[in-house]
């Protein structure tokens, strides 16, 4: 009987670095930054942040200041900056402007609270467009107002103008292409108000990967680091890309049950013969969807059996026959396809979702284990609890 951890979610690092060297090769010459929104994609974002670090990596996006900040306070230098875009309407910004932290900023109101806050150094901001997303940045009538004010503050020396960036919708080529045209013309706008606009931005992993007309001066990439491409029907065999987490846990009890046994909440499963039930130790409040039921297999000893019954907040039950499944065997969740188990494009797809929404679901009381060879250096000292 092997001796499985209760739950656990698997980080492999070299993968990560892997995923790293073939999207920057990609890119070249074109910069890359490394998006580690939610928690890295759920992955964690110290220890992927410092091995992002330590392989070269000098432009990553994190959302919002609290999370730049913490990677300021491990150790994560100025030469390497890091950009955020939202920001709490209460949000003081010295903190931020005195960590260099870039800050993406939508709006006037905003980018005043951000001038007013400025001491000792020049707050660094990129400057958004609402190219048709609709979530973030400037709208068109907007635009020349946020610009006028960027343009002052930069010339007193309040802000520095790092980049202009937009978020497409990836709904279609034609539409991509009618927003990267807003895009480009807000840019023009802005150089003939007298503002120079050093570095655009505006596509993220999807459009970096199918458009290279879009790539501009750098290219945001998250999902695509993860090992999770976003294209239709492409896995990440099909790209060379490497997935980054696996999903495991054990066997917590077995059971021997007659035929038509109800199974779980509500008896959506009976049992169609004299069977064995396996209690895994994961349910919804770990990120596995009650929706699984029926839709998602999981690996035990190579061979892959399904959810029965209802998935419950702590755990769920797999029929796995009369086959010689013990308590402690590990169960696979989803990994790297290696073993004929699931992966996290396999889940999204069985779930009508998508991959990043599987990784990010996955719950604080699932450890994260690092592995391989990048769990050195500063990865490692992180680990074991050192700080800078």
């Amino acid at each position: 009987m092997s001796s499985a951890p209760l739950r656990q979610a698997r980080i492999d690092l070299d993968a990560y670095r892997a995923n790293l060297d073939l999207v920057r090769e990609w890119m070249d010459p074109v910069a890359v930054m490394a998006i580690m929104k939610a928690d890295a994609y759920g992955h964690g974002l110290e220890p992927i942040a410092l091995a992002a670090v330590d392989a070269g990596i000098r432009w990553i996006g994190v959302l919002t200041v609290p999370a730049a900040l913490r990677l300021r306070s491990i150790g994560v230098g100025e030469d390497v900056h890091l950009f955020t875009w939202q920001h709490d309407p209460d949000l003081d910004f010295r903190d931020a402007i005195d960590s260099a932290v870039d800050l993406g900023v939508s709006n006037v109101a905003e980018l005043q609270r951000i001038v007013e806050a400025v001491d000792q150094r020049p707050a660094r901001v990129h400057l958004g467009v609402d190219s048709g997303l609709h979530r973030d940045g400037a709208t068109p009538a907007d635009w020349p107002a946020l610009v006028e004010l960027a343009r002052d503050a930069q010339r007193n020396g309040r802000i520095e103008v790092v980049a202009a960036y937009t978020h497409l919708a990836e709904s279609s080529d034609d539409e991509d292409s009618a927003a990267v045209a807003v895009f480009d013309a807000a840019v023009e706008i802005a150089e003939d108000l007298g503002l120079d606009v050093p570095m655009e931005h505006v596509a993220a992993s999807l459009a970096g990967l199918e458009r290279k007309e879009f790539r501009k001066d750098m290219v945001r990439m998250g999902a695509n680091l993860f090992g999770i491409p976003g294209a239709d029907g492409v896995s990440a065999a099909d790209l060379g890309l490497e997935p980054v987490m696996t999903l495991t846990a054990s066997v917590a009890k077995t059971k021997r049950v007659p035929v038509d046994t109800g199974v779980s909440y509500d008896y959506t499963y009976r049992t169609a013969t004299e069977t064995t039930l396996a209690l895994v130790p994961v349910g919804y409040a770990d990120g596995v969807p009650r929706l699984a039921q029926g839709r998602i297999e999981v690996a035990i000893r190579g061979k892959r059996y399904p959810i029965a019954g209802r998935v419950a907040m702590d755990q769920f039950l797999v029929d796995v026959g009369d086959d010689d499944v013990q308590t402690g065997d590990t169960v696979v969740l989803f990994g790297t396809g290696e073993h004929d188990e699931m992966t996290v494009l396999d889940w999204g797809r069985s779930l009508d979702t998508i991959g990043e929404e599987i990784v990010c679901r996955i719950g604080a009381r699932v450890p994260r284990v690092y592995e391989g060879h990048e769990v050195e250096g500063r990865v490692g000292a992180y680990l074991r609890g050192e700080r800078p």
